[in-house]
């Protein structure tokens, strides 16, 4: 009993400490904690992929409840076309729904939702981005890991062909994907924005 209390004690202590931690010093060890070149981030790649397979497989979710999440219309662009799908090998699964809207313009844009939780791996390879930090810029665009909503998020947008996307990873398990041609950067994001993230998190 005396070791129960003393244990309960330590654990509330800590979580004092960790509450009392200056916004400064978290993002100092959010730092240390990214990989600074492309070999340190696919060790933690393989790291991440052994922890998984070790884990399991575990189950993904009905693909019809992420294609309710997907928006009716893309800031203006209607929606052509819908479709949802669950598919396995080896006990590994992937749930993924899909929407296409455009225009006669020639407006397009691609939203894809996706939960790989059934296979771990496939997310360090769908979503590499999430291992390291990008931060490119040229003459015609630009590409970059950032956040959205708390999310870890990887954006990217030529300026020339008005192409781009924005993938974001929420609840470590699903990837949202958001891809227009012929359209602002600001549009996709609009599209970004109808997507209901914080009911995907909860989807189980």
């Amino acid at each position: 009993m005396k070791t129960i209390k003393l244990l309960a004690l330590f654990l509330s202590l800590a979580l004092l400490s960790w509450n009392c931690t200056s916004k400064e010093e978290k993002e100092a060890e959010k730092a240390k904690e990214e990989p600074k070149n492309a070999i340190e981030a696919l060790q933690k790649i393989g790291e991440e992929a052994e922890k998984m397979s070790k884990e399991g497989p575990k189950e993904t979710v009905d693909p019809k409840l992420l294609k309710a999440l997907l928006p009716e219309d893309a800031d203006g662009l209607k929606r052509k076309e819908a479709s949802s799908e669950k598919s396995a090998a080896m006990g590994f699964g992937i749930s993924t729904a899909k929407a296409s809207y455009r225009d006669d313009t020639g407006q397009d844009i691609d939203v894809n939702i996706s939960d790989v939780a059934g296979m771990g791996v496939a997310l360090m390879g769908m979503a590499a981005w999430s291992m390291a930090t990008i931060d490119k810029e040229t003459e015609t665009g630009y590409e970059k890991t950032t956040e959205y909503k708390g999310h870890k998020a990887f954006e990217k947008y030529n300026t020339e062909s008005k192409n781009g996307e924005i993938s974001v990873i929420v609840a470590n398990r699903y990837i949202v994907q958001v891809s227009g041609r012929s359209v602002g950067i600001d549009k996709i994001k609009s599209v970004l924005d109808d997507i209901d993230l914080d009911k995907l998190a909860d989807t189980k």
